[in-house]
């Protein structure tokens, strides 16, 4: 186990197994290159992705087809060399979710593509205008307060 130190929860004991390598660093951090993914509750469909060196730096990411059940990256495998992945299929794609006043957005024009085999990523940016930078997710529950809601 790999003992990481974040702001949001402390120290934790990650799996080695669960860390990715993004050697281009995520868009705005290319400097940081190791994350380890964490699971954000049992059956949640989200996870933070924790940069190993930088405690304050972390990514609210999710599977976008949870979403958009026909979600495809159109990617050319020449895209996908540097992480050693021949086939899209045996990869994995995240989106990273913004909150936008009480709505969660996904990135679907720069997706996290990952060689599950060999945990290796890489941050796509996509042409593709039938997507955006803020796609809608969901909205988030207003909380109750003394019997309204906020």
């Amino acid at each position: 186990m790999l003992l990481i130190d974040t702001s949001r929860f402390g120290q934790l004991e990650v799996n080695p197994e669960r860390l990715i390598n993004f050697d281009e660093g995520i868009l705005g951090f290319p400097q940081q290159h190791e994350y380890a993914l964490i699971q954000t509750g049992e059956g949640s469909g989200f996870y933070w992705l924790q940069s190993v060196d930088t405690r304050d730096l972390a990514f609210v990411v999710c599977d976008p087809r949870l979403f958009v059940a026909d979600y495809q990256v159109p990617v050319k495998l020449e895209d996908l060399e540097c992480i050693e992945l021949r086939d899209p299929d045996h990869g994995q794609v995240f989106v990273i979710v913004n909150k936008v006043g009480d709505l969660l957005t996904g990135n679907f024009q720069g997706p996290l593509v990952i060689n599950v085999g060999n945990r290796k990523g890489r941050q796509l940016v996509l042409s593709d205008k039938r997507y955006s930078t803020r796609h809608p997710l969901m909205r988030i529950p207003g909380r109750a307060v003394m019997g309204k809601t906020a």
